[in-house]
């Protein structure tokens, strides 16, 4: 098969095996260049097969020489369809942590389950024994609870009143207004069971109860805050009550790890290209914008440079600084008073005859594609290449 770039939306629907490969191995070059991380050994990552749910892996695997076990839900190679790209980055992680000789399996099925769960739990008791990292880095726009069955839907929606700004298409450039319709409380209360922190605490308390963490257990869960710009459709939006609710279980999950002396929490990321983000209108435009600037003052960081500094710096360096909320703030990059101000006088000045100029739309764009294997130059997409790629771990 020949192997290109087909996309609907913000979505793109093919992925390249050699490319998602070759976007894997520069992550773990990266990590294999800084200093060695002196923290996890076991570690299970919930959501590890794309963005920062991937950098987790990578940077415990590669920079602190940890077990890793992986939880996704992707989907193989069938018939004339490409694998996702998360399939066929969890599987170059594996090959290349087999061929340096390190511990990593992957599960691939629905996180929220029951059954997931109890099969990763079986999973570290049978090899590892306790886990003393859990990154929890799920981004679904649906889940089916696992006791009541019903199944809930996330919106991204501003709350109470309808919001209008700039956005852009990131395929062509054109920079236009659009009007997002307030969420319904339905819609909120939806939201929240998706995304918010009540699987994140169901996962720690079935492991607690198993006996499969160790004393001194860290557990981290990922959230964004954003500049004044895009509150009003994430922060002050469904978004961000869902990561409200997300900050509350890590308070609960506090209190549950309390008697082994482990520790709960909610990591503030800096705005990247991800399938999610992606998403989310008005938060493209952004980014292409955010990209310009701390690329011009040298700060840029991508998935891997930013959970690399989390783990070497934060969660195992000497001092663990906390925000006024008990967060981690690795967004500190992004939120200095001078990259916000030049990102929001970009902002004011942007339209579709300047937007190349006044934003880095092309290295947005350039990201997006990495994201599913597309756009290195190393690699020969015209080539009829098998989109059948299998991970060791995982049995058809």
């Amino acid at each position: 098969m020949i192997i290109q770039p087909k996309t609907r939306g913000f979505i793109c629907t093919t992925a390249h095996p050699e490319g998602c490969a070759k976007n894997v191995q520069e992550q773990i070059d990266y990590v294999k260049k800084q200093a060695p991380i002196e923290g996890p050994k076991n570690v299970l990552v919930i959501g590890a097969s794309t963005g920062y749910g991937l950098a987790s892996r990578i940077a415990a695997t590669f920079g602190a020489g940890a077990k890793t076990i992986g939880v996704f839900f992707e989907r193989p190679a069938s018939d004339n369809r490409t694998a996702t790209a998360g399939w066929y980055n969890s599987a170059a992680f594996e090959k290349a942590a087999k061929d340096a000789g390190l511990y990593a399996k992957s599960i691939n099925g629905d996180a929220f389950s029951r059954e997931i769960k109890e099969q990763t739990i079986d999973l570290i008791k049978k090899d590892l024994g306790k886990i003393d990292l859990i990154i929890y880095s799920l981004a679904s726009p649906r889940r089916i609870h696992p006791v009541t069955g019903e199944t809930f839907n996330s919106v991204i929606k501003p709350i109470g009143k309808p919001f209008t700004n700039k956005t852009v298409d990131f395929h062509t450039g054109v920079v236009s207004e659009v009007t997002i319709q307030p969420a319904t409380e339905d819609e909120i209360r939806q939201t929240i069971a998706v995304m918010g922190g009540e699987d994140w605490e169901m996962w720690l308390e079935a492991m607690k109860n198993a006996d499969v963490l160790a004393d001194g257990v860290i557990t981290v869960s990922y959230s964004y805050i954003g500049p004044e710009v895009t509150h009003a459709v994430y922060k002050n939006g469904t978004i961000g009550r869902a990561k409200d609710d997300l900050e509350a279980s890590s308070k609960r999950i506090n209190q549950l790890l309390e008697s082994l002396g482990g520790k709960s929490f909610v990591s503030v990321n800096k705005a990247l290209v991800t399938q999610s983000s992606s998403a989310i209108p008005v938060v493209p435009l952004y980014i292409s914008q955010l990209y310009k600037v701390m690329k011009q003052a040298g700060t840029h960081e991508g998935c891997i440079e930013q959970i690399y500094r989390l783990y070497a710096d934060r969660l195992y360096g000497k001092e663990l600084e906390l925000d006024s909320n008990g967060r981690i703030r690795i967004d500190d990059l992004e939120m200095k008073p001078e990259i916000q101000k030049e990102v929001d006088e970009l902002w004011k000045k942007v339209d579709t005859e300047n937007i190349y100029t006044l934003s880095d739309l092309e290295g947005y764009r350039s990201e997006f594609f990495k994201l599913f294997g597309f756009g290195f130059k190393s690699i020969d997409y015209s080539k009829d290449i098998s989109p059948e790629v299998s991970i060791e771990s995982i049995k058809d």
